[in-house]
């Protein structure tokens, strides 16, 4: 199985530019064209929240009409720039969004790894959250299936980066009891964030936890505790996540036309000219 992650498209009107520089849509049919273009081909694309830069209809329109491009299915979750309520009316034909309890939190067992999404946003607000409803959502989730692969995708990841301006709109309520739910199960494989625009890893109860690049704009990676809150254009990227022998292996892929790929072996050995 082959998982696909885009995260943090930003999606604005056409025309329009996120923080006067990033014309984010002209980014993301690029990254369609590269998700498409994999091979193997993935067997679903995981968007791991901040679809749109403000939450409206327009926007999620726009959006949807880029996605349409995608030859394979996708899944959605919101993120701190989302509105849940307007991605699902605008999303109509995945009722999923609708969630638990105004969540957009569901299950996909379709897979050999099984996909459960944990809404971490809290409306208005940058920062995440994972309240007692949510977290005993996932926990009843996780004990119906306790010996399966799982992989756990949510937006604000559950652990301090290093970033102070993006540790401090972090996942600030929820993450030690995160941590206990997840302790429990050894079969998780991998929690799927977003957030940070940029690909970061960390040990995290007993699993691995880690963050996803923008095919668009990037934070600055400054780790000075006083940084200021930045963005840099550096290249455009997604992850893949690929289940083989037993584990999940991820990649690194860039967007974009580079020059080769070029061979290292001619006529039975290394290239020495």
């Amino acid at each position: 199985m082959l998982i696909a992650q885009l995260s943090d498209l930003h999606i604005r009107l056409p025309g329009q530019k996120a923080y006067r520089v990033v014309a984010t849509d002209a980014y993301l049919p690029p990254a369609v064209a590269a998700v498409n273009a994999q091979r193997p081909r993935p067997d679903i694309v995981v968007i791991s929240g901040d679809l749109t830069d403000f939450g409206r209809p327009a926007e999620y329109a726009h959006l949807k009409h880029m996605l349409d491009a995608l030859e394979m299915p996708y899944l959605l979750l919101p993120g701190n720039h989302d509105d849940r309520d307007v991605l699902a009316e605008v999303f109509v034909e995945q009722p999923s969004l609708r969630g638990c309890d105004g969540y957009a939190q569901y299950v996909v067992d379709d897979y050999p790894v099984r996909i459960i999404v944990l809404d971490t946003v809290v409306p208005g607000q940058s920062h995440g959250a994972l309240c007692a409803r949510r977290l005993s959502w996932l926990a009843g989730r996780l004990a119906e299936q306790p010996a399966r692969p799982t992989v756990v995708a949510m937006h604000h990841p559950p652990f301090a980066t290093g970033i102070g301006h993006m540790d401090a709109i972090g996942l600030l309520q929820g993450a030690d009891e995160l941590a206990r739910i997840v302790g429990r199960h050894g079969n998780i494989e991998r929690i799927l964030c977003g957030h940070l625009h940029r690909s970061i890893y960390r040990r995290f109860a007993g699993t691995i936890a880690s963050t996803c690049p923008s095919p668009a704009h990037q934070v600055a990676l400054d780790l000075r505790p006083d940084a200021p809150s930045a963005f840099v254009m550096e290249p455009p990227a997604f992850m893949l996540h690929e289940w083989r022998e037993g584990g999940l292996v991820s990649h690194l892929a860039y967007i974009g036309d580079y020059a080769g790929p070029y061979p290292f072996h001619e006529d039975g050995g290394l290239i020495d000219e």
